[in-house]
Formats: structure tokens, sequence, C-alpha cells
């Protein structure tokens, strides 16, 4: 003889609330996954669309000149010699790796807009033909 699980209140489960339970879980997760701005029709500005990019490039651009300056030192400083020649590459690889990462996802980010005009476009033509 099986007893059923107890809740922390102490009722006890049926198998029919576990089933519950779980799909409703499921359809919450799979609802959070979604982005709002797919489901949206609301017009964004530049800067909103933008901006992550735009930050990483900034970002980059900072540390790589960050890089350059540490890399000079070590050819004009005596003293600390040896930090500026270990910390100056690595400066310059993560400022660049930064700056080409924002500079690649430009392309992506307009990319994802052409598709989802296409889509609501589309969507539009079917709700149009369909709903006559």
């Amino acid at each position: 003889m099986e007893i059923p699980p107890k809740s922390p209140d102490g009722s006890e489960k049926s198998p029919q609330s576990k089933e519950l339970l779980t799909s409703n879980t499921a359809s919450t997760l799979c609802i959070s996954s979604r982005s709002e701005s797919v489901w949206t029709s609301t017009s964004r500005s530049k800067w909103d669309i933008y901006h992550k990019p735009v930050i990483v490039m900034s970002v980059g651009a900072a540390v790589f000149l960050f890089g350059i300056v540490i890399t000079s030192l070590s050819c004009i400083q005596i003293k600390n010699k040896n930090v500026y020649k270990m910390c100056g590459p690595a400066f310059l690889s993560l400022g660049l790796m930064l700056l080409v990462c924002g500079l690649v996802w430009i392309p992506i980010i307009r990319k994802k807009q052409k598709q989802r005009q296409k889509s609501q476009f589309l969507q539009s033509l079917k709700s149009f033909f369909f709903n006559c």
C-alpha cells in the first residue's frame, strides 16, 4: 500500500494534482522563454535597439587604448618593466575582443530586425486574407 506524498501544508496530493502542477510549470517556462518584443508592435528607438553593442564597443575601445598605454609604458619605464610587458598585451587582446564582438553584434541585430519586420508583414497579410 503506497502512501501519497504530502504537500508542505500537510494535505495529500493526488496524481492528478501532480500532473496539473507539471503542465502548469511547463507552460510557464514556455511563456517566460519567449521575448516580449516579438509579440508587441511598439517601435523602439535606435538607442533601445543598439545600446548593448555600443556599450560593449566603447568598453572594448577604452580597454584597448589602456592596453596601448600600458604597452608603451613598458618601452619607456624602467621600473616594473616586466609587469607592463605582461599586462599590456592582456589589455590589448581583451579590448580588441570586446571591440570585435560589438562590431559583429550590430549586423546580427540588423538581420533580426529585418526578419521580425518580414514576419510581422506575413502575419498581417495572413490575418487579412483569413479574416475576410
